[in-house]
């Protein structure tokens, strides 16, 4: 009787020490991912959903209540229009759960050289304490840089990594990224 227990002893500990080697490993794993994201013209949709598929993410389409014009023009008055006014469009959906979220992504397009307004409503509706905060941003040409920064000035109380700028809806470099921030492998 004093050898089976002796004998079970030793399996318990050797479990306790396999369990406690892979702890950061599990840790990491049981991490959960949010990608939140605004898009208009399906580039930062696109992107995202790349995101989501490297990660394991859960997707959130920031939607707005009033949609945003489908024509160009009009929405690149309506754009800046908030801008100036420093508006908060109305979000249509909320994030469910949003506590057992531990990383949170953020994307956008670049719209008048920043994060459109719609941005600003998403991060004053929730509390980023605790949180790691990644920004991604799609862009024609320029304000990658403004843009990705900007998202880091809403979230002010999270952590944050870097960001990822993707010309339109490329999504080359994204892996890669993923790994230099150690998201993934």
């Amino acid at each position: 009787m004093k050898a089976k227990l002796m004998t079970l002893f030793a399996v318990l500990l050797c479990c306790m020490a396999v369990t406690a080697q892979n702890a950061p490993e599990r840790e990491q794993s049981e991490k959960k991912i949010l990608i939140a994201y605004f898009s208009w013209g399906g580039n930062t949709q696109h992107v995202a959903e790349y995101i989501a598929s490297l990660t394991g993410g859960t997707l959130f389409r920031i939607e707005p209540e009033k949609p945003y014009p489908v024509e160009y023009k009009p929405c690149t008055e309506v754009a800046k229009t908030e801008k100036e006014s420093n508006a908060r469009p109305a979000i249509k959906n909320k994030v469910e759960n949003w506590g057992e979220y531990d990383t949170i992504f953020i994307g956008c397009p670049v719209w008048w050289w920043t994060a459109p307004m719609i941005i600003n409503t998403f991060t004053e509706s929730y509390d980023f304490k605790g949180k790691t905060v990644i920004p991604f941003c799609t862009y024609a040409s320029t304000y990658r840089d403004e843009t990705l920064a900007r998202i880091v000035e809403l979230t002010p109380e999270a952590g944050h990594l870097n960001g990822f700028g993707a010309v339109d809806r490329n999504t080359k470099g994204i892996e890669e990224w993923l790994r230099t921030i150690q998201i993934i492998r």
